[in-house]
């Protein structure tokens, strides 16, 4: 790994980095102050009567507790997408730019090699997602516990947001896949950012009515189930490490591709 090239993109990129603080902040913390049992009671009744939108964005139980509550709107739905747009958003800003504009010479007529190079940018995209999902689990334990004294289990919630940071890997090698393949961005984004993407909708889809939920076994996101994670099931547990291996290989196959890729210079 290339240390002045990971300084150097952290602060070229640090201010886009601070937008998606501010906008988890503000979703995650209205979210939190939206609790309360009683609504809780209330959403159950509404998700009756229009079961199919409700289960499409995974809050069929909006539960009784906290956790629960933020598992279901937050962790369903929210926390998959913004983080996701970020990482589209970055894997363009240290790969798909340089290549679009022919730029990489700068960065190979170092003494570094493709392979530190692309490891670097990697590492970078790692370190972002890594402290955006790192914060936003801080935020919400603070804020449930500041709004409504009520102490998430800290083993429960970490094993949460283990399994959303396994899943945002997946995401984040699927993208990086993408841009070290494809030279112009409406295949090196669109394409990684679309499969992406259309895991989601089919996620949703499979949530929405019992007739379509075998559309869950063609979404990777199947492997990441929050609740059976906080009731820590060695189900849940397998299935984030599967999320967790097939990122590595898909990050190898990255180094791969873009060592010999050939870049246009």
């Amino acid at each position: 790994m290339i240390k002045t090239l990971l300084k150097r993109e952290i602060k070229a990129n640090y201010k886009i980095f601070a937008i998606f603080i501010i906008i988890i902040t503000i979703y995650s913390s209205i979210i939190v102050a939206m609790y309360d049992p009683l609504l809780g009671k209330s959403l159950n009744m509404m998700a009756k009567s229009i079961p199919e939108l409700f289960r499409a964005f995974n809050m069929i139980d909006p539960g009784l507790t906290l956790l629960d509550f933020i598992m279901n709107y937050l962790y369903g739905f929210i926390l998959i997408v913004i983080p996701l747009v970020f990482t589209l958003i970055m894997c363009y800003r240290l790969i798909g730019r340089y290549i679009e504009q022919k730029s990489f010479a700068y960065l190979l007529s170092s003494s570094y090699s493709r392979i530190e190079i692309i490891v670097s940018q990697y590492m970078t995209l790692f370190i972002f997602v890594f402290f955006l999902l790192a914060y936003t689990g801080v935020l919400v334990y603070l804020c449930g516990y500041f709004m409504f004294e009520e102490i998430i289990a800290l083993d429960e919630f970490l094993a949460l947001n283990t399994g959303l940071l396994f899943l945002h890997l997946f995401f984040l090698s699927i993208c990086y896949l993408s841009v070290c393949i494809f030279n112009e961005i409406k295949y090196s984004i669109g394409i990684g950012g679309g499969l992406c993407f259309i895991f989601i909708l089919i996620q949703m889809l499979s949530q929405a009515s019992d007739k379509i939920e075998f559309l869950k076994y063609f979404t990777p996101l199947t492997l990441f189930n929050a609740k059976e994670l906080v009731s820590g099931t060695s189900q849940a547990i397998n299935n984030i490490l599967i999320l967790l291996i097939i990122s590595i290989v898909l990050f190898l196959f990255s180094v791969k591709q873009f060592k010999n890729k050939d870049l246009f210079l």
